[in-house]
């Protein structure tokens, strides 16, 4: 879907900058946007939008420069704007949603597997996706930016529109929270601390 979002009024090189420069990045997108929503099709739209404001504003992006930064940069802001939005209308509920759920003959849900354990199977144990996504969201973009995405602490800082010290700060602080919520669990595979 996002491939077919090219706009009319796109010159070529802009077209060849969506192609070859954004598009490239949309799986690490989609990764960064269902961390923070926990929902494939938020997280979907969130990629939406993200490549729709991308298109909208191409102008103002300069090629060559760091693409995967800058988009990041809208999917964050989008998921910011998404969240105060949620958060000041009141809660709704999908009646069909819930009628569909009784309905169900098997309501094990068995064969249905999560995302995250998909992305991360052979990477780390549940203990850790969970720990990760039980971190307070400030931390946890921080956290993910740098340690899943590979970006330097300079470009989390464009980013997510924080000085760097606030950055090393935020990191710090989440990989503390992550250890000592891991500890007893890196204690049972046979870890131990060995620093005094």
């Amino acid at each position: 879907m996002v491939q077919t979002m090219k706009h009319k009024g796109m010159t070529k090189e802009q077209e060849q900058i969506f192609e070859q420069e954004f598009l490239p990045h949309l799986d690490a997108l989609y990764t960064f946007a269902y961390h923070l929503t926990y929902n494939e099709e938020d997280a979907n739209d969130l990629v939406q939008e993200t490549y729709l404001k991308a298109v909208r504003f191409i102008s103002s992006y300069h090629a060559g420069t760091n693409a995967k930064a800058w988009l990041f940069r809208i999917l964050k802001n989008a998921f910011i704007n998404q969240y105060r939005k949620k958060s000041k209308q009141p809660t709704k509920v999908d009646y069909e949603e819930i009628v569909n759920y009784h309905d169900e003959e098997d309501t094990n849900f068995s064969s249905y597997m999560d995302l995250r354990e998909e992305m991360f199977q052979g990477m780390m144990g549940d203990e850790v996706t969970n720990a990760i996504n039980s971190l307070p969201v400030d931390f946890r973009v921080v956290l993910l930016l740098c340690d899943v995405e590979g970006f330097t602490y300079e470009e989390i800082s464009k980013i997510v529109n924080i000085p760097l010290g606030t950055v090393r700060s935020r990191l710090y602080r989440a990989r503390n929270l992550l250890k000592e919520q891991l500890k007893t669990y890196a204690e049972s595979l046979g870890y131990k601390d060995n620093r005094q």
